[in-house]
């Protein structure tokens, strides 16, 4: 197990560092957005013009991971998202912090799509299912732990940029070394989102709320904290709980939906989010630490619907039609992420701070809604359900390495639909 896990703590590594500086620079964006005086709408927009270059780098990035190889891209990908850290020090100006940001986001999908193909091609069959967990476990406790860099430094100084672009170039250095063998990067074929919603209207409902949802909180769950006044400490404290809170339900959450009918628990885990989704704006008023924990039970629920409307897709798809119809889940997903910051933005300046939980709250309000009526009309066709796996949105190479078809000794539900 050992000789075969080994070389891929390389990748984990790289992947590791790359994510504990971009994620202490989403949130110092937020903060050092606030010192400079730039207004929700513009915060919303930079989440949206990151979520919109992952759009574009799903399409971009394969062809020059194809034509340069693995280790080569990695490099270019990651000099990228340094100099995009350092241009925003730089040049402290919306006019240079909206177009780095899109440039930050096709970097950081290339660089999700060479590690996980990586991971794909070098994971053993039988040792898939803990290597996904362990990439994924990688992401979210990274993303938790980059938050907490926030007390290193001065946001209004140069010193956190300057550490986010330190630890986004250390991530190069173990890839480098590796001597893992290359693997292909196969061109996707182009998802069909009309037949995808036919087939699994409540996993893509699940998937474009989800969507707008997370995107906004990624590209202002910061500045939504710091807004309300709870100081550096208390914005990295909230956003480092929601993301811990958001990686520790998903195994109960994901349990309970391979037990039960998955859409009646999806429609159960969007109402429970929609009414936690408030908790952190009445938690306030009683300090950062019953903030940070109304986020940790905000998160929990909230995270958990995407894989939750993944494994339901799965559940409606023939084996053949799982990988195809991931790439479409996770375009609908993606769509929602780059549509949701700049909405809830807009609805900030409206509004005032608050107007952030109250997004939350509405988008995944309607989506218990929409699958509750769903649940009426959606045939009873499917007498087993595929198993749940918690992950966070990163690339459909992911569900490779996962092995998303769905075998025959799955666990059966209570119930059909």
């Amino acid at each position: 197990m050992f000789v075969h896990l080994a070389p891929l703590a390389a990748l984990l590594g790289g992947v590791a560092l790359l994510l504990l500086g971009s994620g202490l620079l989403t949130t110092l964006l937020a903060v050092r957005g606030g010192i400079e005086g730039y207004g929700s709408p513009f915060m919303g927009l930079l989440g949206s013009l990151f979520f919109a270059g992952f759009l574009i780098g799903t399409r971009v990035a394969p062809a020059l991971i194809r034509r340069v190889g693995h280790v080569r891209a990695f490099a270019f990908f990651t000099s990228a998202v340094a100099c995009s850290v350092l241009l925003h020090e730089m040049w402290v100006s919306p006019w240079v912090w909206a177009p780095v940001r899109l440039i930050t986001g096709i970097a950081m999908v290339g660089l999700y799509a060479i590690v996980e193909s990586w991971l794909n091609s070098q994971a053993a069959p039988a040792q898939r299912a803990r290597v996904f967990a362990t990439y994924m476990g990688v992401n979210l406790g990274a993303l938790a732990l980059a938050q907490q860099l926030l007390h290193v430094g001065d946001a209004a100084t140069h010193t956190l940029f300057v550490l986010a672009a330190l630890l986004v170039c250390a991530a190069v250095m173990p890839v480098a070394a590796t001597r893992l063998s290359q693997p292909q990067i196969d061109n996707a074929a182009a998802p069909a989102l009309r037949s995808l919603y036919r087939k699994a209207p409540i996993a893509f409902d699940a998937a474009f709320a989800s969507g707008l949802a997370m995107g906004a909180f990624w590209g202002l769950g910061a500045v939504w904290a710091d807004r309300s006044g709870l100081g550096t400490s208390g914005v990295a404290a909230f956003m480092s709980a929601t993301i811990v809170g958001g990686a520790l339900f998903q195994w109960p959450l994901g349990l309970l939906s391979d037990r039960h009918d998955r859409g009646r628990v999806i429609t159960l885990v969007a109402f429970a989010a929609a009414l936690l989704a408030l908790l952190p704006m009445f938690a306030l008023p009683f300090g950062a630490d019953a903030t940070a924990t109304a986020g940790l039970l905000y998160g929990g629920f909230a995270f958990a619907l995407y894989p939750m409307a993944m494994a339901r897709l799965i559940d409606r798809l023939d084996p053949h039609e799982v990988l195809a119809g991931s790439s479409g889940l996770l375009l609908v997903h993606g769509i929602g992420a780059a549509l949701g910051p700049l909405a809830a933005g807009l609805a900030m300046a409206a509004l005032g701070p608050d107007a952030l939980p109250m997004w939350f709250a509405l988008t995944q309000g309607v989506l218990a809604l929409l699958t509750s009526s769903l649940l009426r009309r959606v045939p009873a066709q499917i007498a087993l359900q595929t198993r749940f796996l918690p992950m966070v949105r990163t690339t459909s190479t992911a569900f490779e390495l996962a092995g998303t078809a769905r075998p025959d000794t799955e666990t059966p539900t209570t119930e059909t639909r």
